[in-house]
């Protein structure tokens, strides 16, 4: 654990997430308020949940491959620069009174589209820097940095927004993208990129085209899946893990105004529960991984999630909720850091993006098709929309728990 902290490049790292989430937390929570206040309907968040993810699907496919071509520091800070540019033109619309929810729907098109290459880069990069019997600390201490800004950004956005409005929220992200970019900046000097094996020979290497390259490069990513079930599976866990995890904006801003009558503070409330957990799992995954390996823990994880989800809309009163919001965000906070340590031990370093990229495509896809369909099952019936969401966070616990034998590390790579 010492390694990691004393790595120049990982202290930057984490610091750089732990701002840039600070702003991106109060970002989602903002609009997602923003939104239901403007048209009171759960419909229109399930549309929100869905056009943030259109643009990933059709780049997830591809952006792999870039991942594992170019230098991940670079890419990480471009992709930072571009999305501070668009959210401050529409933090100036806010600011206008002008905003429109189109408006809001493209910004979060765009932003998230960043953000779906942006997590796989960062992996990929923590993967390349950390020292290998430091993975699941390395993931550690990413959570913890990531959480602990969604814990303050969950524990202030709703006393926030009603002080200094949309606007001001957007400003606060786009200056956490300013931070955020400047870090990455001292992470390291100059260009770095993974070296790959030759695996064609070099006079037919040479004589492939761009198009070709790139689609024969996207080509040994899933040929490289074939035969490790045990990756399919996990990374089916976490495909369903994460659409059940991003649609839950569809049905928080509901479970506050319409059920607790708390509006903007108890949203606050339940994100900020959401990142407490999130946050102090980090304490104990480490030990728990440890205990029961990683997939165990991920159905651990999963189990305690579909349990949560499906019975918090019956929750007395908020403070409660907001207790299972905290032990939701817990098991959020071990599966993230479990299946990034096992990918980052099994994968090697020339097929870690686009292997990622695999897995984000297929959760963002499930987010689309399950979006529209927790909205349109909220607006009748809230308790119902939340069963939905658990039960595919029970599909994914059944994934992770699937009796599978695990390829051996030596097999893998002769495998290759």
């Amino acid at each position: 654990m010492r390694s990691i902290l004393q790595s120049r490049g990982l202290r930057f790292i984490l610091a750089a997430n732990v701002v840039s989430m600070l702003g991106s937390g109060m970002n989602a929570s903002a609009v997602a308020w923003h939104i239901l206040r403007m048209t009171h309907s759960e419909i229109a968040l399930g549309t929100f949940a869905v056009l943030q993810t259109l643009p990933a699907i059709l780049l997830l496919p591809f952006s792999g491959v870039i991942i594992d071509r170019e230098d991940r520091r670079r890419l990480v800070m471009m992709l930072d620069l571009v999305r501070g540019v668009i959210i401050l033109a529409v933090a100036i619309l806010a600011f206008a009174n002008k905003v429109k929810v189109w408006e809001l729907y493209v910004m979060n098109m765009l932003v998230s589209a960043g953000f779906w290459m942006f997590w796989p880069t960062i992996s990929a990069l923590i993967q390349e820097l950390a020292p290998e019997d430091e993975f699941v600390h390395a993931n550690t201490f990413l959570m913890a940095g990531v959480q602990g800004g969604w814990l303050v950004a969950g524990a202030v956005v709703g006393f926030v927004y009603n002080k200094i409005g949309l606007g001001g929220v957007l400003l606060i992200d786009v200056s956490s993208y300013l931070v955020s970019f400047f870090c990455y900046l001292a992470v390291r000097k100059g260009r770095h990129v993974v070296p790959r094996p030759t695996e064609l020979h070099h006079d037919i290497v040479a004589a492939e085209g761009a198009f070709a390259k790139f689609f024969r490069e996207m080509r040994e990513g899933w040929d490289y899946l074939r035969g490790r079930r045990e990756i399919v599976l996990l990374g089916t866990s976490w495909a369903l893990f994460l659409s059940a995890m991003m649609t839950g904006v569809v049905v928080t801003p509901a479970l506050s105004e319409d059920v607790f009558k708390t509006g903007a503070v108890g949203y606050g409330w339940l994100n900020g529960g959401w990142a407490v957990g999130a946050f102090l799992s980090a304490l104990y995954a480490p030990k728990l991984i440890e205990k029961f390996g990683t997939r165990r823990a991920i159905a651990i994880s999963l189990g305690v999630l579909a349990i949560c989800m499906t019975s918090v809309s019956k929750m007395p009163f908020l403070a409660l909720a907001v207790l299972f919001y905290m032990l939701m965000g817990s098991g959020r906070g071990v599966t993230g850091i479990a299946f990034g340590s096992s990918l980052m031990e099994e994968i090697p370093k020339h097929y870690m993006g686009r292997v990622q990229n695999t897995f984000y495509a297929a959760g963002t896809f499930l987010q689309v098709l399950q979006s529209y369909l927790v909205g349109a099952v909220a607006e009748k019936n809230l308790t119902a929309g939340f069963a939905v969401i658990g039960l595919v966070y029970t599909l994914g616990f059944a994934s992770a728990a699937w009796p599978v034998r695990v390829t051996a590390p030596a097999q893998v790579e002769s495998a290759d």
